[in-house]
């Protein structure tokens, strides 16, 4: 199955990191994030991509030179200023009737197999694959007297959960793209229309937004990369 990465934004946040290497060629331990990324697929048997770039395009198609032959990688410079919405649609000519979409910058060890055929079993044109809000904050626990008895650091919210990327697409999903924005245009008007689903991932996730996380994503990778399920991985 085709993998479109939506890998042209500006990275904006990372700055001044981004001044001259694109977001997803970040370094994370020795290799981009984008190489983790993409390693996460290929380890589960989808080695078709399409890297939708933008921002350095250049530096995107040059990184692709590098990755193993064996793997199908495609190119295509939808343009500096294009949206994420707007980065799928330029590369719509080439989608097959369903496809996989996802961000440069998230990393975890979704199972692919278990996703796709969730997106199998219901009716609708897409799937969001969510995890739990990660804490900005640490949190205080009480017992019922307000007695602080636990403090936790940056812990996981599980009642509240967001958008980790790993999506699967059908072409028919096209039918709902009314702006330009994947967020804020395309997915609350496949919700309204009742044809965007939930896959709910309970493991590792973590996404690269800032230089520190990078940082934070490298010590994890030393610690044996909680993202990787690792060659031949299934549900």
């Amino acid at each position: 199955m085709q993998t479109v990465i939506l890998c042209g934004g500006k990275g904006t946040r990372a700055y001044p990191f981004t001044e001259v290497v694109p977001k997803p060629l970040l370094d994370v331990n020795g290799e981009p994030i984008l190489g983790h990324l993409l390693r996460i697929y290929a380890d589960q048997g989808c080695t078709q991509f399409i890297l939708s770039a933008g921002y350095l395009a250049d530096h995107i198609t040059d990184f692709a030179r590098s990755l193993p032959p064996s793997w199908d990688v495609e190119v295509v410079d939808t343009g500096v200023e294009a949206n994420t919405a707007d980065r799928i649609l330029g590369v719509r000519h080439l989608l097959d009737e369903v496809f996989m979409v996802n961000y440069a910058d998230g990393l975890g060890d979704v199972d692919l197999s278990a996703l796709v055929t969730f997106h199998e079993g219901h009716p609708g044109a897409a799937t969001v694959t969510t995890v739990p809000l990660p804490s900005q904050y640490g949190t205080i626990e009480c017992d019922r007297y307000d007695r602080v008895v636990e403090f936790r650091e940056k812990p996981l919210l599980p009642d509240h959960r967001i958008n980790g990327g790993y999506f699967v697409m059908d072409r028919r999903v096209f039918d709902h793209f009314s702006g330009p924005d994947l967020e804020r245009d395309v997915l609350p008007a496949l919700g309204h229309a009742g044809e965007l689903y939930a896959f709910r991932h309970q493991g590792f996730w973590k996404s690269m937004d800032t230089y520190k996380d990078a940082q934070e994503l490298a010590n994890l990778a030393r610690c044996g990369a909680p993202w990787a399920r690792g060659p031949g991985a299934a549900g």
